[in-house]
């Protein structure tokens, strides 16, 4: 008796007949990559356009948000290391998260943009949301987590990545 296991369950791409299952497979990560470009978009612009924020000092700033956090982080000295410079830190932050949602959103070294944003996420777990309790109420883990399947699969559709690969693979079957 097999318990209705199906060894057949996973159909390469360039096959004729898809089924639905293949298209939903090839999509899925879609939505999450359309978030996280989104976001990360609109965290960069919110930091470049915030007239408080870009400051080493002062109520709302990057460099009274890293002091704050400093005694609570799990790295007080990547805290330290922001405090040196609070400003520049914020800039490469805010241009950082820039580049990743730009990468993400239009699937350009997708794999290096998701790389990118799981970085930003994991120093931000580690210092601004680390002292979080329960864990889990802290949005960069989880912001973490959904940046690995991109790192991990890329953009297989809709991508810069994907439209490269496409024209590579055009050209050598023209060379065959």
């Amino acid at each position: 008796m097999t318990h209705g296991m199906r060894s057949d369950t996973h159909t390469p791409y360039l096959e004729e007949r898809k089924n639905w299952r293949d298209t939903a497979t090839r999509y899925a990560l879609l939505p999450l990559r359309l978030f996280l470009g989104i976001t990360f978009i609109y965290a960069g612009i919110d930091k470049l356009t915030d007239s408080t924020f870009l400051k080493s000092s002062g109520s709302g700033s990057i460099g009274d948000l890293m002091r704050t956090v400093r005694d609570s982080s799990a790295i007080p000295a990547l805290v330290d290391l922001s405090l040196k410079s609070p400003v520049g830190f914020g800039y490469a932050i805010a241009f950082g998260e820039l580049a990743v949602g730009i990468g993400t959103l239009l699937g350009l070294l997708a794999r290096i943009a998701a790389l990118g944003g799981a970085l930003i996420s994991l120093s931000l777990w580690l210092t601004v949301s680390w002292a979080s309790d329960p864990y889990y109420y802290g949005n960069d883990l989880a912001y973490l987590m959904a940046w690995l399947p991109l790192v991990l699969a890329g953009a297989s559709v809709f991508s810069v990545d994907a439209a490269l690969r496409s024209r590579r693979r055009q050209r050598a079957g023209n060379y065959s």
